[in-house]
């Protein structure tokens, strides 16, 4: 009897870690990089302020995810610091395997992006980015309405050399 107690007790050990590494492993998805692209550029694309393009998007973001995204976007805001670049961001939607945000300063900032188990899109809505990869000796450069892809483990440099606003969406674990 002991033996079928550590056979089953085995069993729902084995069970219970399928049942935890599965959703790690073949998260749902619910927002599209496309898509958000395509809300950031047609805002950008109607003109106006920082202030009117950033609200334009997260009122956009709101009516195409109503279920995904919070009640009054844009509401609270906070100053984040991570990888030495201060700025800052209002939560859109955050959930365990994505997240969208609207990141920036308008002072200008520099840091690193850091290296996650993620890809990010970091899409211009106001000013500019530069990122730079290590070993490339020339900078990249995105604009208003440019997506700025990081792939799942890279990492770079980035500076907003002055008011800069984006629309970023991060998918991963």
């Amino acid at each position: 009897q002991d033996k079928d107690m550590g056979v089953l007790t085995s069993f729902l050990v084995l069970v219970l870690a399928v049942l935890l590494a599965v959703p790690l492993y073949a998260p749902t998805h619910v927002f599209d990089p496309v898509v958000l692209k395509q809300i950031a550029e047609d805002a950008v694309a109607k003109g106006g302020n920082s202030t009117v393009v950033v609200e334009r998007v997260m009122m956009s973001v709101k009516e195409k995810y109503p279920s995904w995204t919070v009640d009054d976007p844009g509401h609270a805001w906070f100053f984040n610091v991570a990888g030495g670049a201060m700025g800052s961001m209002t939560i859109l939607h955050a959930s365990l395997s994505e997240y969208v945000i609207i990141f920036g300063t308008a002072l200008g900032t520099e840091g690193s992006t850091g290296r996650f188990l993620a890809d990010d899109w970091f899409t211009i809505l106001w000013g500019e980015q530069w990122a730079h990869t290590a070993g490339k000796l020339e900078r990249e450069v995105y604009k208003p309405g440019d997506q700025h892809h990081l792939a799942f483990g890279d990492t770079k440099q980035y500076k907003m050399p002055d008011e800069c606003w984006a629309l970023e969406y991060a998918r991963g674990n």
